[in-house]
């Protein structure tokens, strides 16, 4: 069973940057796409974007357009975000996420996420 585990996370300062790997391990790794998402508090998961496995052709979302920069490593299995000028609004709890089934952006493995605190 492929599992996805997320690094990276800790209490950062306002302003600096933040890179996040997630690691696909436990099987053959070929998903169409992979992606990151954040929740804090009681809010809606917010989708970050997303990276098409083959093609390494991205999507970011508008909250965090500009700041970040997603990437993968075809032959360590592994996904990365990269996020600069963080603010606190930014803290919140950090999925990798993959999608399995071609030609489909529905996300369906999940990593147990990881902890990012901003501090002002």
């Amino acid at each position: 069973q492929v599992q996805l585990t997320e690094s990276g996370g800790g209490l950062v300062r306002a302003g600096d940057s933040l890179r996040l790997s997630c690691t696909a391990s436990g099987g053959a790794w070929n998903p169409y796409a992979m992606g990151w998402f954040r929740q804090s508090g009681g809010k809606v998961r917010e989708f970050l974007g997303g990276i098409s496995w083959n093609g390494g052709s991205t999507l970011y979302g508008d909250s965090v357009k500009g700041r970040i920069t997603i990437s993968r490593d075809k032959v360590k299995n592994e996904q990365y975000l990269r996020m600069d000028d963080l603010k606190p609004e930014d803290t919140a709890v950090y999925y990798c996420a993959a999608s399995l089934t071609p030609d489909s952006y529905q996300y369906d493995l999940w990593g147990q996420g990881t902890q990012v605190t901003v501090s002002a």
